[in-house]
């Protein structure tokens, strides 16, 4: 019986875990799933999470729920030692622990990737999980309670300011969403102002959205300067100590709301502690049919998917062209992966990765989209539908699909809940207090 490895529960390593768990027989192979959160984050949903639009819950996939036949380990890989077929892993709680193996696939996804910015480590907020996409919004909604008590001033200014530092679909579509959620909080605060709201999306380059081409990625900045907010282009945040944002433009403001979305960068694991073979970036070296390793000397035993590869596209018509780094790649390599190695399990020769992509597709508030194939454009609410339904029909499981569903016509009669837990942070403080004002 061959023991299959999964590294990292995200789009790649849980869809190659679920499709080997189909193909492969219980005699087959033994399975094991490696990650230390207990399920798969649908991150498209996450702009949406921050907005109101999905309940958290239901943008994440529980591995144990759909995993029946893998084992589920909640803990964190810190060493591959591909040599030795053998992790390190450090669980939340208790000591180091190894596990061994007969077969490796590597999945442990990209993570955010940050700059030595003044301030950014302890006031910003990243978007690549839903507890990064609910506090955003419990943030933005205790920023309008507190508001609405204070006279105008800084304070006040600066709890109604919100920035955004990166202009890649998660960004955009962030910023668009929280910007739709605000603008649709202030017939609930009569004591705000259209006018109070300020929104700043940063980004280093002249345009936004670079996976769709320039006059939509223009469309979508005049898109969204018309609700009010402002797009800072060819802009780097230079300081954001104590929330005091400095831009290279010399800009200067407060905002209390500060979300990251400046791109990806390798995972650690994969970067610095392990024997695979890496690229200069510090990815995984991948072949076509996903094997790890080149052409010429693939590495027997070891799989790799996902964010934290690096994979040849062969769709592509520039020679040594990889995949980039998004969703419809890593589920699909994820599918593939499991079809190549139940074929090499079963002494069968594994496929390449070929994928055309099906275009680009971006919510940007509620009514509000883009969508992109080729040299079709569609904006609005047609490609706000699209979005949508793209990503209704993509979520794994009925389970899910069903409550998305539900989520979605609930507020379409009932509109968004505008509760704020943010409270859920600091559970003993009511028990600690006992009733008396905290400050």
């Amino acid at each position: 019986m061959r023991r299959i490895l999964v590294v990292g529960g995200g789009y790649a390593g849980f869809y190659a875990a679920w499709g080997l768990e189909k193909r492969l027989k219980p005699a087959e192979a033994e399975l094991t799933v490696v990650d230390p959160r207990p399920y798969m984050t649908y991150q498209p949903f996450l702009p949406e999470v921050a907005a109101g639009s999905i309940e958290a819950r239901h943008a994440a996939v529980s591995l144990r729920r759909h995993l029946r036949r893998t084992r589920v380990v909640a803990g964190e890989v810190t060493e591959i030692d591909h040599a030795h077929r053998k992790v390190t892993v450090l669980p939340a709680e208790g000591s180091e622990f190894e596990l061994t193996y007969d077969e490796i696939v590597v999945t442990a996804g990209a993570v955010t990737r940050k700059f030595p910015i003044p301030g950014v480590t302890e006031q910003a907020i990243g978007m690549k999980h839903v507890e990064e996409a609910v506090a955003i919004r419990d943030r933005l909604l205790t920023s309008f309670d507190r508001a609405s008590v204070l006279e105008p001033g800084p304070a006040r200014r600066k709890l109604l300011t919100v920035t955004f530092v990166g202009g890649g679909f998660s960004g955009v579509e962030g910023f668009a969403e929280l910007l739709s959620l605000a603008t649709a909080l202030l017939k609930h605060y009569p004591e705000i102002s259209r006018d109070e709201l300020s929104f700043h999306l940063i980004e280093a380059q002249g345009r936004i959205l670079p996976e769709v081409t320039d006059k939509p990625g223009q469309w979508v900045v005049r898109s969204l300067e018309e609700r009010g907010a402002h797009v800072h282009l060819n802009t780097q945040l230079r300081s954001a100590v104590d929330g005091h944002v400095v831009l290279s433009t010399g800009e200067e403001f407060d905002s209390a709301l500060i979300v990251w979305t400046a791109g990806n960068a390798a995972n650690p694991v994969v970067h610095n502690h392990t024997d695979l073979p890496i690229d200069e970036r510090g990815l995984l070296k991948v072949r076509a049919d996903l094997r790890v390793g080149t052409e010429e000397e693939p590495v027997p035993g070891a799989w790799g998917a996902g964010d934290d590869a690096s994979v040849p596209d062969l769709a592509s018509p520039i020679p040594g062209a990889r995949t980039v780094p998004n969703a419809q790649h890593a589920v699909r390599q994820g599918k593939l992966l499991a079809r190549n190695l139940t074929a090499h399990v079963r002494g069968r020769t594994p496929k390449p990765y070929v994928h055309h992509g099906l275009g680009s597709v971006a919510t940007l508030g509620i009514g509000k989209g883009i969508f992109q194939y080729r040299r079709i454009v569609i904006t609005g609410l047609l490609a706000w539908l699209m979005h949508r339904g793209y990503h209704v029909l993509a979520v794994p499981s009925w389970e899910r699909k069903v409550r998305v569903l539900a989520i979605w016509l609930t507020a379409a009669f009932f509109g968004r809940d505008i509760v704020s837990l943010a409270s859920v942070e600091h559970p003993r403080d009511a028990f600690v207090s006992g009733g008396d004002p905290i400050r």
